[in-house]
């Protein structure tokens, strides 16, 4: 069966992403419907189209958001078998491609589309006063949320250096606060700046923040960043190279389900998606999507 092709127009220029989709397929004679979405709305309007035009091998061309919003539009049914999900990376960010090595190029990642080859890839859920939320690469609760949200009213020129610069304006206004987070069988409280629920590695333009986290072994690679605010300036540094495990800062769990109580005034963002805000809970799917690779 052909792919159902949900692309993001406003990931590139405009009308030049979804003719470079069209082309490059085309000549490697993959099958493929296509669907250019108006909206964020309207991308699990198109993944339900496709359902019941009985698809079920989809792409999402654009970066992480994108495939956010087509992941939501997958489990607002349950599956009798695991879909298929590819990435057509074309965002600034398309930080989930990264943990499978993935070309960057559209017209390089194009050709993993071709064969049968996939990979069992576990799904994270979230659940806050915003409902239910499925996350493919990660989610932030904390002032990783608010840089998320600053970046994204940033020029989109500026790539993957716009998270960074986030980051770092929006640390002043995020003095540690008192959390509660119970992973598995295993708890934290007191002080922090952000909490990382990470499915795969990469995010934030590139950071290795989850070095150990792998999307298929059932559970959540959870990091608490505490207070001061003063260590960020030497856990950072260490962030990109993901080399900051042992920091004195930070706090490392693994556990397939978990429970946060932060202040209620704290962002929460899934795959750059803004949610809402305070106290979350969720958990990990296992294998809940076959991701093309």
């Amino acid at each position: 069966m052909s792919w159902w092709v949900i692309v993001n127009p406003r990931a590139g220029r405009r009308g030049e992403i979804e003719s470079r989709v069209r082309t490059v397929l085309s000549r490697l004679g993959i099958g493929y419907r296509l669907r250019a979405s108006e909206h964020a709305d309207h991308v699990g309007e198109l993944v339900a189209e496709g359902r019941e035009a009985g698809a079920r091998k989809f792409v999402s061309v654009g970066g992480d958001g994108t495939a956010n919003l087509v992941l939501n539009g997958l489990f607002v049914e349950a599956w009798n078998d695991p879909p298929t999900l590819a990435l057509l990376p074309t965002g600034s960010g398309s930080d989930f491609a990264r943990t499978f090595a993935l070309p960057k190029r559209l017209e390089e990642a194009a050709a993993h589309l071709r064969g049968d080859e996939t990979y069992p890839t576990d799904v994270g859920v979230i659940e806050g006063g915003f409902g239910r939320r499925f996350f493919l690469n990660v989610a932030d609760v904390g002032v990783a949320a608010a840089s998320v949200a600053f970046a994204n009213r940033l020029p989109r020129r500026l790539g993957g250096v716009r998270y960074g610069v986030g980051f770092w304006l929006k640390l002043a206004a995020y003095p540690a606060a008192i959390i509660q987070l119970t992973a598995g069988d295993r708890s934290y409280e007191g002080p922090a700046i952000n909490v990382v629920l990470a499915n795969g590695q990469f995010f934030a333009g590139g950071m290795n923040v989850a070095p150990r986290a792998t999307v298929m072994d059932g559970r959540l690679d959870i990091q608490v960043f505490k207070g001061p605010r003063r260590h960020a300036f030497t856990v950072m540094p260490r962030v990109v190279r993901g080399t900051h495990l042992h920091h004195s800062a930070v706090r490392r769990f693994e556990s397939a389900t978990f429970e946060l109580s932060c202040p209620g005034r704290w962002p929460v963002e899934a795959d750059g998606e803004m949610l809402g805000h305070g106290s979350v809970k969720g958990r990990i799917v296992p294998a809940a999507v076959n991701f093309k690779i």
